[in-house]
């Protein structure tokens, strides 16, 4: 079961006869750009009520306090009552333990990482950001330390990173010192300790065939026990000092145990008040698939919201929730793993996957825990000015697909002289043919349209609850920047024109999305950059002046139209004006319905949007449920119910594992944090849409589930329904619209609204 809060997350189960859990923290990235667990915690109780002689086992996660309560009863009759929680305002996971006797508690600090460990070349997809290289990647030992009877330990990246690795890989040298490296002088760990624990043995062992070494705590006989995990990080070349920060936070986590669970209790009410959706509203029933889609809903915003503030944000790959790939991944093929291990990478970003994890944060009212993401664009955004001008000689910034966590696309995509790791056909190294100022990897080259959906992300954010964006203008600004000059320079650099005879722009070469290649004028791109434009000029159109209005109006005039074609003799959407082969399973073509908003319920050309959908797919695998696919999401906005439920239904119905909201792997990894937020989009478009200002209640719910839910709209507005027997009982909308601003549906047939 997940545990978490602030900044930190912890996997917790019970194993013959301990409690374990093991804890990760937003930002644990190595020198190698791999997300490093920070430990793994094993506490037993003597009398123990969890071992084979135990009765009345009960593991529950209360979601109202955001903590795990565990409880069983020992063979002498001694009950225990363990709970598992983390503050919400530092970076703290607690252990309480209330014994109906005495019970001696041991705990202990177990950690993989007590020596440096080459990482198999089978697994070197955990530091995606240089897999590729021709070097051994090796993850470095933490140290370790006993301090006051807690034990304290921390990973310190050593100067050489991954980060200025790429960035000399990409012919960067001269401007390393002008680079932002997130990764160098990097420290993080924490202290784990408690009143009347006292440092006891140190002891090797043997987890899912990995050894660890253990630092052991032992308490004497009491009927109350309380254990902290103190986690800290900086940015610092004293270890001396950051040993005695985390000492001195450890002793301080212990005084401040009752105000921290005072907090906790408090931000997780406030958080449950935000929102709900709750569908056959009533007794639980678990065996009904409709059913698991609200409560599994609940369960994945959970997820997020134990991220709530963290300095990097929530990865799609697993989240802070990651846990051995032997018993959360059935069939993966690496081996042997460490708990650190997950594919596509720790530190670097898929900007297609994560923005699934961020949008649906909107309508939950959450729209704080999307911050972590904006800030990321923004922190990354002088090394992006950097990389453009070195390589283009022009103004904006290219934020590829696949970035580093400081902004510059990953080595493994900018393309290695070494076909080290690389299965065979899979091996793209960087030729003399290849333009030496894009990516050797087919798939992502030329993909620059996710930083205009991310600017559109912001700028949707901004209009939903007024949220400042002025820190984020920057980065939306040097994301239209590149398109309008770079696509320029492009154009002229093969005609002699910045634009098209019409006086449009021409986006190529380009890709639509990483599906359709050698595109001109993808929708993706050309969608993204109309409504980015459109919304700076409407939206945010009071935080801009004069100079900056007329030219994004100058940019908008040239965004070239979307295009049409015939499939079968439908005309349907087009992914790109243009293309000449389809290497993966996106569709680009329906990003007009969704994220962006041109066809759907209530809009223009219904009918062309419906039969996109329902349009042959160009290769196999492009409709399907799992992972990222958002055929639930164009379904809903096309007010197809059945359709959309159906897809719900797989989308968050229980996932394969105990937790039934940790779903994956799908096309990444478990658990699937853009499976559990593309699964939610869905539902929530299912129940509440707005069209130019209008909201549409029900736009695609079928006639006969019963739902409850509190969802957010534009302009700070939440919509309050309960919707029984086809008929909304009760519908309370906050502040006020009026009534030509709010559209009922109801007793709706499939096709029609």
């Amino acid at each position: 079961m997940p545990c978490g809060g602030h900044s930190v997350g912890a996997v917790v189960w019970v194993e013959e006869g301990a409690i374990r859990f093991a804890v990760d923290r937003s930002g644990s990235f190595d020198e190698n750009n791999l997300m490093l667990k920070l430990a793994r915690v094993r506490l037993t109780l003597d009398p123990n009520p969890f071992g084979e002689e135990g009765r009345d086992f009960v593991q529950r996660l209360d979601l109202h306090a955001g903590r795990i309560m565990i409880s069983g009863t020992a063979s002498d009759g001694t009950t225990a009552h363990v709970a598992i929680w983390c503050d919400v305002e530092s970076p703290v996971v607690y252990v309480d333990v209330d014994a109906s006797q005495p019970v001696r508690a041991t705990a202990a600090l177990e950690s993989w990482r007590a020596e440096d460990r080459i990482v198999p070349d089978e697994q070197r997809r955990s530091c995606f950001s240089v897999l590729g290289q021709p070097e051994d990647i090796i993850t470095r030992a933490d140290q370790f330390a006993v301090v006051d009877d807690a034990v304290l330990f921390f990973h310190h990246n050593r100067p050489e990173t991954s980060f200025a690795q790429s960035a000399r890989l990409q012919g960067l040298d001269e401007h390393l010192a002008e680079l932002w490296d997130p990764q160098r002088d990097r420290v993080f760990g924490g202290a784990l300790g408690g009143p009347g624990f006292r440092a006891g043995a140190v002891t090797d062992g043997s987890y899912a065939d990995v050894p660890f070494r253990a630092w052991n705590l032992d308490a004497p006989p009491a009927t109350a026990h309380a254990l902290s995990l103190s986690l800290h990080d900086d940015r610092s070349v004293d270890a001396d000092a950051f040993i005695e920060q985390c000492r001195e936070r450890s002793v301080a986590s212990h005084g401040r145990h009752d105000e921290a669970s005072a907090r906790a209790r408090a931000f997780w009410a406030e958080f449950w008040n935000r929102s709900a959706v709750e569908i056959r509203p009533g007794a639980p029933q678990p065996e009904d698939p409709d059913w698991q889609i609200g409560r599994n809903f609940a369960l994945f915003r959970y997820l997020l919201g134990c991220n709530a503030h963290g300095d990097f944000p929530t990865k799609f790959n697993g989240g802070l929730f990651t846990m051995d790939a032997r018993s959360s991944v059935p069939g993966h093929e690496y081996g042997v793993t460490t708990p650190d291990f997950r594919i596509w990478g720790g530190g670097s970003i898929t900007g297609q996957n994560q923005r699934l994890v961020h949008w649906p944060m909107l309508k939950n009212g959450d729209v704080d825990l999307a911050v972590p993401q904006f800030e990321f664009y923004r922190r990354a955004l002088g090394n992006t000015l950097i990389r453009t001008e070195h390589l283009w000689g022009h103004g904006g910034a290219a934020f590829a697909e696949q970035l580093d966590d400081g902004g510059l696309p990953i080595s493994y995509e900018w393309g290695w002289d070494s076909p080290r790791d690389h299965p065979p056909g899979d091996f793209y190294p960087r030729h003399a043919f290849l333009d030496p100022t894009e990516l050797a990897r087919p798939w992502v080259r030329y993909h620059y349209s996710t930083q205009l959906e991310m600017s559109y992300l912001i700028l949707e954010s901004h209009r939903a609850t007024g949220l400042d964006i002025r820190p984020y203008l920057p980065f939306i600004d040097a994301s239209v920047r590149f398109f309008d000059e770079h696509y320029r320079m492009r154009h002229r650099s093969v005609t002699g024109r910045d634009l098209a005879l019409d006086g449009t722009l021409v986006i190529s070469p380009s890709t639509a999305l990483e599906t359709y290649k050698d595109a001109i004028n993808p929708t993706d791109a050309v969608l993204g950059l109309k409504h980015v434009l459109r919304a700076l000029l409407t939206d945010a159109r009071a935080l801009l002046d004069d100079e900056a209005v007329a030219y994004y109006q100058s940019v908008l005039d040239t965004v070239p139209p979307t295009t049409r074609r015939v499939v079968e003799g439908v005309e349907v959407l087009a992914p790109a004006a243009g293309w000449s082969d389809v290497m993966n399973v996106e569709l680009p073509q329906l990003y007009g319905v969704f994220p962006y908003p041109e066809y759907g319920v209530g809009r223009p050309e219904l009918d062309i949007a419906r039969a996109t959908y329902f349009a042959p797919p160009d290769i196999d695998g492009q409709r399907d449920h799992i992972s990222w696919h958002q055929d639930g999401i164009f379904a809903a906005r096309l007010g197809l119910a059945e359709e959309a439920l159906r897809i719900a239904r797989l989308k968050l119905g229980d996932g394969p594992l105990r937790f039934p909201a940790f779903w994956g792997p799908g096309h990444d990894w478990t658990p699937d944090h853009n499976w559990g937020g593309s699964g939610m989009i869905g539902v929530q478009e299912m129940l509440l849409q707005e069209v130019d200002g209008v909201l549409h209640i029900l736009p695609a719910w079928p006639d006969d589930l019963d739902v409850d839910f509190l969802l957010h709209a534009s302009r700070r507005t939440t919509v309050e329904v309960s919707y029984r027997n086809g008929m909304v009982v009760s519908c309370e909308i906050t502040p006020p619209r009026d009534p030509h601003e709010v559209i009922v549906h109801a007793q709706r047939e499939e096709g029609t609204r």
